[in-house]
């Protein structure tokens, strides 16, 4: 395959710095256009349910209203259910890593899980 070298000018520290950096930054780029990124959320909470509606994502937790989340740009959502707990899990999805981050963030910050129940918004892997 097609092969990209990042080389420095020198080895002083800041180009180090920004060698490595420019080379994380263009493999994220092309693990995202080869593989994608996701992040898993998982609720937990009695009547928490998300549901697709259209490409938004809506949310019941709890709140006295629902909350609507719109997709940020190549962002897509998909929602199962977890066979076990019967809880939704919602995946956010998309070829840019920090864009994917920053949305699943924004969900999560809908209802943080809580340190005593448990109940909340959490990565799968939090």
């Amino acid at each position: 395959g097609a092969i990209a070298r990042v080389e420095r000018p020198t080895d002083q520290d800041r180009h180090r710095a920004l060698h490595g950096l420019s080379r994380t930054l263009l493999f994220n780029m092309v693990t995202g256009v080869s593989t994608g990124y996701q992040k898993i959320l998982n609720m937990t909470g009695v009547g928490y349910r998300a549901q697709l509606n259209g490409k938004n994502l809506q949310l019941n937790v709890g709140l006295s209203h629902p909350v609507h989340i719109e997709p940020k740009e190549g962002i897509a959502f998909t929602v199962v259910q977890d066979p076990g707990t019967r809880m939704p899990i919602v995946t956010v999805a998309g070829i840019d890593k920090e864009v994917v981050g920053q949305q699943s963030a924004e969900i999560r910050k809908v209802r943080p899980p809580e340190p005593y129940k448990g109940k909340g918004i959490r990565y799968s892997n939090e």
